[in-house]
């Protein structure tokens, strides 16, 4: 029990520092940070993201974000930089180095390179008068804060700070481009989050596939497109091939008295639900699920009567649409 409350007690205290440290570094964002994003946003190559050891992780990291977000990056090792991979970077791209103290050795050539070359390059360290701050062009500088690990040279609270920056850089750029979950599902189409992403174009049947008939068709034929599609109801349009209407299982129950000798027109349910075809799937489930039905058609954004698709229930189930 002594060992367990001991062990809690660290972990409370490595988290709170780490937290003060956060504080810190939101409180101390500034002119830096903004020349920054502005440096990003202009570059008409890439952001190539180093540095060495735990900053080298904290890089890789941040390197993918960006990637993922819309901002073409990517990580050197400043190490593999010193052995060709300098060719890697061009005048186009933008730099980013990280080192909490600023005097890492193995970013020598990479700095150089970059001056020798006038590429741009945004350092982040902790130490306003460290060799990375003076040779960057843009600076932002991390709040001198204590490391959480007690003997103060772990890298843990500057790592934390180093990341947070990082998203708060990547956000910074994505608000600015006005990034959007459909954007973002292009460049993580795989997993449960590809899936949570898909939007109802991505999953909508088209074309001959979609159960349609006109409010003059009779029944007798309507029956028949309900079968023969398998979605279990049928869209009803207008000589204007407008959505008026749909014919779905209840539709029929209701109007069982003489059936046959109707059309669709007087058996639909008018102004029937649609969803949008750049909605994601999940509202499009949402929607099925509080309404009780298995399918919705998909209608365009500028005219939610222009038919354009229908999505099934199963659809979004296959797809892992939860």
């Amino acid at each position: 029990m002594e060992n367990t409350e001991k062990f809690l007690a660290t972990g409370r205290r490595v988290i709170n520092e780490e937290a003060t440290g956060l504080t810190q570094l939101a409180d101390g964002l500034g002119s830096g940070f903004t020349a920054a994003v502005k440096l990003l946003l202009t570059a008409k190559g890439r952001v190539i993201v180093s540095g060495m050891g735990k900053s080298g992780h904290i890089a890789r990291k941040i390197a993918a974000t960006f990637a993922s977000t819309g901002t073409p990056a990517h990580f050197v090792h400043p190490a593999e930089a010193s052995h060709g991979d300098l060719g890697m970077m061009t005048e186009d791209d933008v730099v980013l180095v990280l080192s909490n103290s600023g005097e890492t050795p193995e970013l020598a050539d990479l700095v150089t390179y970059t001056r020798r070359f006038g590429i741009p390059m945004i350092g982040i360290a902790s130490r306003t008068e460290s060799t990375l701050l003076q040779q960057s062009d843009v600076q932002i500088l991390l709040p001198k804060c204590g490391e959480a690990c007690g003997s103060g040279v772990v890298p843990t609270t500057s790592t934390t700070m180093t990341l947070a920056l990082g998203d708060a850089l990547a956000v910074a750029l994505m608000e600015h481009r006005k990034f959007t979950p459909e954007n973002f599902r292009k460049f993580h189409p795989g997993g449960k989050l590809g899936a949570q992403l898909a939007s109802v174009s991505d999953l909508m049947h088209v074309g001959a596939t979609v159960p349609t008939v006109t409010v003059n068709t009779p029944m007798t034929e309507t029956l028949l497109a309900i079968s023969q599609k398998g979605f279990g109801v049928v869209a009803v349009l207008d000589d204007s091939q407008t959505l008026v209407g749909i014919v779905t299982d209840g539709d029929l129950r209701r109007h069982m008295d003489g059936l046959l000798d109707l059309t669709a027109g007087e058996v639909m349910t008018r102004n029937p639900a649609t969803v949008s075809i750049h909605a994601l799937a999940a509202e499009a489930l949402a929607i099925m699920n509080d309404r009780k039905i298995t399918c919705l058609f998909a209608a365009h954004p500028d005219s939610p009567r222009k038919l354009a698709g229908v999505l099934h229930i199963h659809d979004c189930l296959r797809a892992g649409v939860v």
